[in-house]
């Protein structure tokens, strides 16, 4: 049965994924840790267009997880042939005074994860010469970003690794594509204990969603949601890193002294 699987699927940007493929006739598997959430939201969404909707309760973060969702699927007999890897979350501080496991689990989510996932889940659609991948990256991984070391730089890598398999595998009709949002209305910062970065336009899980899935029917290899956002990280290009880098740091040093 063909099966769209969306890691982080219980809110935010993954449950907006769900809810919009949700509308199109998609069959989905939605991953996330708590699994009250993801029985309310099967539960709704199986009463749309009469799909199917499935769950697996699991925190991906785990180094066994991502082959234990893998062999889950095939026992259930689901061909994944679109993988929206949104699991993830971040941290801000000054990073020699932040919880050196918590950053380490970051690290296993944030890239370990959604790289054995994407490897394991295009063995197959490269056989079947059919399939999409969104990997969920954001605008802070176009430059570093002190006070959120750790998490800009595993965005930067899902952005450049995803941008690598778009070319890799357009010979093969599979579409990958690295999804970059700003500040987003969801629970993210209060999930990673994080403060909101001052003067930042958000925009809706919704709106990101419809940004991502017109790209992805575009062909492009990543996309920056939002305008102010993409005008941002384009105005960036212009300037020295190190001006960068010392402008972020004021600004996210206060923010994070002040909290």
């Amino acid at each position: 049965m063909n099966t769209t699987l969306i890691t982080g699927a219980s809110s935010g940007i993954g449950e907006a994924f769900a809810r919009k493929l949700a509308a199109r006739g998609h069959n989905l598997l939605l991953v996330a840790r708590t699994e009250e959430k993801l029985v309310m939201l099967c539960s709704e969404l199986g009463r749309i267009k009469s799909i199917r909707a499935q769950y697996v309760a699991m925190d991906l973060s785990e180094p066994d997880a991502p082959a234990r969702l893998f062999e889950e699927t095939l026992q259930r007999e689901l061909q994944i042939n679109f993988l929206i890897n949104n699991a993830g979350f971040g941290s801000m501080g000054d990073f020699a005074r932040l919880d050196l496991e918590r950053e380490l689990k970051m690290i296993d989510l944030n890239i370990r994860s959604l790289v054995e996932l994407t490897h394991r889940f295009l063995q197959p659609m490269r056989e079947r010469r059919s399939g999409r991948i969104i990997n969920v990256a954001s605008t802070a991984g176009f430059q570093a970003v002190p006070f959120m070391a750790t998490y800009a730089a595993t965005k930067a890598f899902v952005l450049s690794f995803s941008e690598a398999l778009w070319e890799e595998n357009r010979p093969y009709g599979i579409r990958v594509m690295a999804l970059c949002p700003g500040v987003t209305e969801t629970n993210f910062f209060e999930a990673s204990r994080m403060q909101r970065p001052p003067a930042r336009i958000s925009q809706t899980a919704e709106e990101v969603v419809e940004t991502a899935l017109r790209a992805l029917r575009r062909g492009k290899s990543s996309v920056i949601s939002g305008w102010t956002n993409f005008f941002m990280v384009e105005s960036e290009r212009l300037v020295p890193r190190s001006l960068i880098l010392r402008a972020a740091g004021a600004v996210l040093r206060s923010h994070t002294e002040k909290g």
